[in-house]
């Protein structure tokens, strides 16, 4: 599957050479084997590592060059399903406390990046959710209310407010403070970097081409060498509905866009991070160095297999938007353009934990357009699992759980 297509971002933006690692030529063993290398891997890598866990990790390619170099970056507490969906199909008590869960993962990935020996781009933002349609008035007003209740740090801006602090107006708004922006590609690197000063031993170009399961622990074999672990933890991402696919999730194509710097962006208030209430919705932010983000516009997969097939009028269409937004913008010109597949589950959180065809295994899909956010969540939640004290919030992400839904 072509995770992919065009010209991403990071590696666009990133001009210094990044750590190379050798490919798996031997028998190993370990504790516990991570099976891929993009952001999800390196979070769950570096969280064992950090906790002296014997571990090693695995990458098919080179690490971090997957849908993580397309990743837009944006880690934000709401997600694509509001709180009030949540609370509808999980209960109040269990959606509210997974939106914690949420608040509090962005902010263990801030502590964590603020510890690297590198910099990885991470700034705390604000973020605006904004109806799309005078429709939409009532669910931000009804969301905004169940946030602030729950004590998320919001504000409800009206049409007047939003019209204050941007050149549009929209007729209604959340204004969420604790949410964040960051570079994935160089925090993935620098996770995995530190993570080998510590210890963990990561292989490159070393794909899994075959999996033997004992009753005691997990053998995976590469082309050149073989790692035997206790457990496994697969944070092979998308690519993982090829080989296991759940029938909770859908693949979709989305599409993003990155201008060249913009010499003024003052009219963008406190460079907050954009997204709307229509779905499929789209999203805005800015970079360091005042450039433009742009994404969104999901669609089904296309019929080639190539996600960059219909990428230069959705990239043409995001351009356009950006204009809708900021008229005062002349001269926005485009840097490049992105295609990717997608992935969401049908009640809107992640899918974390075991699958009891896979024995001593443990997965890690963080589908949604929250992925990083989500495999912080997963990580904490694994490495709990791993050192022998399973939380009970596990079980809420179930691979096995029965999708019923009453909300649409």
């Amino acid at each position: 599957m072509l995770l992919t297509g065009g010209t991403t971002p990071w590696k666009l933006l990133n001009t210094e050479p990044v750590k190379k690692y050798p490919v798996l030529s031997d028998k190993l063993s370990c504790d516990v084997l991570v099976v891929g290398g993009g952001i999800s891997g390196a979070l769950m890598a570096y969280v064992l590592s950090a906790q002296g866990v014997d571990a090693i990790l695995l990458e098919k390619n080179r690490v971090c060059e997957g849908s993580t170099s397309a990743n837009t970056g944006l880690l934000q507490i709401s997600n694509d399903c509001p709180l009030s969906d949540l609370i509808q199909h999980f209960g109040e008590d269990r959606g509210s406390a997974f939106y914690r869960m949420c608040r509090n993962a962005i902010r263990r990935i801030t502590e964590i990046a603020n510890t690297l020996s590198r910099d990885s781009g991470l700034i705390s933002r604000s973020s605006l959710y904004y109806a799309s349609n005078p429709q939409d008035i009532g669910l931000i007003r009804h969301e905004y209310d169940l946030l602030k209740r729950k004590g998320f740090d919001v504000q409800y801006w009206s049409r007047e407010d939003v019209k204050a602090k941007f050149p549009f107006s929209k007729e209604a708004a959340i204004y969420t403070r604790g949410d964040a922006e960051v570079n994935p590609y160089l925090l993935g690197h620098h996770l995995l970097q530190d993570a080998s000063d510590q210890g963990l031993r990561i292989y490159e170009n070393s794909e899994v081409k075959e999996t033997e399961y004992t009753d005691n622990d997990v053998t995976v074999m590469t082309d050149q060498g073989s790692v035997s672990a206790k457990n496994v933890i697969w944070a092979t991402g998308y690519s993982t509905q090829e080989w296991k696919p759940d029938y909770q999730v859908d693949l979709l194509n989305t599409y993003a866009i990155m201008t060249e710097p913009v010499p003024d962006l003052s009219s963008w208030y406190e460079r907050t991070l954009i997204w709307e209430t229509d779905r499929p919705y789209l999203y805005f932010r800015t970079t360091p160095d005042q450039r433009i983000m742009a994404g969104g516009l999901d669609e089904p997969l296309p019929p080639s297999g190539k996600p960059e097939e219909y990428a230069e009028p959705r990239s043409q269409r995001l351009l356009n938007e950006i204009h809708k937004l900021f008229p005062t913008l002349t001269d926005v010109k485009l840097a490049c353009s992105w295609a990717g597949v997608f992935a969401t589950t049908r009640d809107g959180i992640p899918l974390i934990g075991r699958h009891p065809q896979y024995p001593h295994s443990y997965f890690i899909e963080v589908y949604g357009g929250n992925g990083m956010v989500y495999s912080m969540i997963a990580a904490d939640l694994l490495a709990e699992t791993m050192a022998g004290r399973e939380p009970e919030e596990l079980k809420w992400f179930s691979l096995k759980r029965p999708i019923d839904l009453n909300f649409t």
